[in-house]
């Protein structure tokens, strides 16, 4: 919804307004809010604000405005009318008043929350609907009373009706479908864009692609997780000339704009992973088959070459191209670890020549690495990893931390991402503001308070985090104060406009790799191919809807995140419902009223809330489980020991 409203606020052609969004637009446009123009355009009338709202405990309300410069609006609570904390609204600008400029709302375009996940609940009046994340009761026109104890269902904020029942809060199979529910995410394609994407078959006929360039004769590897199944990257590298090739799955190619599959990839925007399976942006028949730079098959690819100057490590010159190639061998991680750290001496013979590249790569990516560091920041934040098992139990959860060749990887992409952003000045940038001073001032004092000090000017903030790091890894917890420093910055997004990557410490930086789980990284291929073929009507078209496009996709991009994270929290809450008599042992992590802790030990990364609030940030502690909300994924437990980082072990 905020990109439509910078859309009809900042003025657009009515034709690029997406289609889910017309009837939207015309009722907007009967009711005057809208201007429609002869050329076109549609445009929000200049006594009206869009915006977000604010609402205070007062009840007076804040208008955060989107597509228009200016403060705040103040909203009285008398001219709400019934909007609520969150909602998309259009407001009529109120003159005449001294002080902060008003408003008052005129029309709710979308609430805060358009779906919500309940279940049936026991309560003191009987079986009840309650809502799954504040387990408030829910008020529903649909009839419940056929409903057992513990049925999960999904319903339509705006109807008050159910939608889908989900299944039942006892089997944990229902847990996926309730992260996906809670916002609005499907697995399921449309039948157009499944007979759309089953279309192009299994296999690459090169001999129809003469204008490519043929690069089947260069011994390509893609190297993934173990599980993966959608290769977008693969990679070769001339180590005699200094010439890498970073081929990228060419989406672009068999996604055209506006397609069924295209609506249904930019309304998706991201690949979802659970521990158990994906949920793709693309079907499978073409993410897992047609796409996929699978080995012994031929793929059509876009290809970055850059040239480097191996001693100076500068990309000398870099060229991008429609190609063909053969990927010769799929790699897992920890297939590449063992040979960089055995040598390859030992190797299947059909494996040697694609290793005798990946030495010498993997000396020049960390050579850049260092030099990288120089002015970006290296955080240790493994991910977790978990198995489940038939039933989605949790079985065993491991962090996955970078290795040689996670870093070999992400060093590759890094020149590809940095060589496409510098063919535009307006297009898809991937962005990374520094963090405010009031946030470093913050951090340095909240650690401080727990005994770490550093003497690096916070004017400094990359040599104070270079001593913090130092300083954490003396004492142990670097990991958590990396996340720590983390929180401090603000979170990575995309913008038409470019303000650098402050974490990577680049001037220029956007996502060109990953097309088959990413939507900005196929908008830049089609961006990219416009710009090189000359095509000014493509290019127009795709920058004259980049900006609502980058404000969509965050805003995706957060939303696939937190289902991910949702999904673990619900398997962290069973297995402690299931394990009340084990202790937990972990890391406070939060230090409030209510601290937060997570756990350092199995099952690594589940976070529980504790019942003492003198806790300081980073106490390691004993506790047993209490309570285990499984509809709202949280766990409470009671604190048995505590130590913190410069005392003796406190018994309870």
């Amino acid at each position: 919804m905020r990109a439509f409203l910078t859309r009809v606020a900042r003025g657009s052609l009515k034709k690029d307004i997406e289609k889910e969004h017309l009837p939207l637009l015309e009722e907007l446009i009967r009711e005057h809010i809208v201007k429609e123009f002869d050329d076109g355009t549609v445009r929000l009338d200049a006594k009206y604000r869009a915006g977000i709202l604010d609402v205070l405990p007062s009840g007076t309300a804040f208008l955060e405005l989107i597509g228009a410069p200016g403060r705040d609006l103040l909203i009285p609570p008398e001219h709400l009318h019934g909007a609520k904390n969150g909602d998309y609204v259009i407001a009529r600008r109120l003159f005449g008043k001294a002080g902060r400029p008003s408003a008052k709302v005129v029309k709710v375009v979308q609430p805060a929350f358009v779906y919500a996940v309940g279940y049936i609940k026991r309560t003191e009046k009987g079986l009840e609907p309650c809502h799954i994340k504040t387990d408030l009761p829910m008020e529903l026109k649909s009839d419940t009373t056929d409903l057992e104890e513990g049925t999960v269902f999904q319903a339509d904020n705006r109807t008050s009706e159910i939608l889908q029942i989900l299944g039942n809060l006892d089997d944990p199979l229902v847990d996926e479908n309730i992260s996906l529910a809670i916002f609005n995410k499907k697995e399921a394609f449309g039948e157009e864009a499944e007979r759309e994407a089953k279309a192009w078959g299994d296999a690459v006929d090169a001999s129809m692609y003469p204008e490519r360039v043929d690069l089947r004769h260069l011994p390509f590897c893609t190297i993934d997780p173990v599980d993966a199944k959608d290769f977008d990257d693969a990679i070769y590298f001339d180590a005699k000339k200094g010439v890498l090739y970073v081929a990228i799955a060419d989406v672009s190619h068999y996604v055209t704009p506006d397609c069924a599959i295209d609506r249904e990839a930019r309304s998706r925007g991201f690949s979802i992973y659970f521990p158990h399976k994906s949920i793709p942006m693309l079907p499978r028949s073409l993410s897992e088959n047609i796409c996929s730079l699978k080995p012994n098959v031929d793929r059509l690819a876009y290809v970055c070459e850059l040239h480097l100057d191996t001693e100076s490590l500068e990309v000398t010159k870099h060229r991008f191209y429609e190609a063909v190639i053969r990927s010769r061998r799929r790699y897992d991680y920890d297939e590449i670890d063992r040979y960089l750290e055995l040598g390859f001496a030992d190797a299947p013979e059909a494996d040697k020549e694609t290793l005798q590249f990946i030495f010498p790569l993997r000396s020049l990516t960390d050579r850049l690495r260092k030099k990288r560091l120089e002015k970006g920041y290296d955080f240790r934040s493994p991910e977790v990893r978990m198995t489940l098992d038939e039933r989605h139990t949790l079985l065993e959860t491991r962090l996955e931390a970078s290795t040689p060749s996670h870093a070999l990887i992400e060093d590759c992409m890094l020149l590809a991402n940095k060589a496409a952003a510098e063919h535009f000045d307006v297009g898809i940038f991937r962005i990374h503001e520094p963090p405010s001073p009031e946030r470093i001032e913050k951090l340095v004092d909240e650690l401080g308070r727990i005994g770490i000090y550093v003497e690096a000017p916070e004017e400094d903030f990359h040599a104070l985090v270079l001593e913090l790091q130092k300083e954490a890894r003396a004492k142990g917890v670097e990991p958590w104060v990396d996340q720590l420093i983390i929180q401090t910055q603000k979170q990575a997004a995309y913008s038409h406009e470019n303000v650098g990557h402050f974490g990577l410490g680049f001037e220029r930086y956007t996502h060109f790799t990953s097309p088959i789980r990413r939507y900005a990284d196929l908008t830049l291929h089609r961006l990219l191919k416009a710009i090189f073929a000359h095509d000014e009507k493509k290019r127009d078209y795709i920058l004259r809807n980049i900006e609502p496009l980058c404000i969509k996709i965050s805003e995706l991009e957060r939303e696939a995140t937190r289902v991910e994270w949702d999904f673990m929290a619900r398997k962290y809450a069973r297995w402690a419902d299931a394990h009340r008599e084990e202790r937990l042992h972990g890391v406070v992590v939060e230090a409030a009223q209510l601290p937060a802790a997570t756990s350092d030990r199995f099952p690594v990364g589940m976070r529980f809330f504790c019942d003492k609030s003198d806790l300081l940030l980073f106490d390691t502690i004993e506790a047993e489980v209490n309570i285990v909300h499984l509809a709202q994924a949280k766990i409470f437990t009671i604190v048995k020991g505590a130590k913190h980082l410069f005392e003796e072990e406190r018994d309870e």
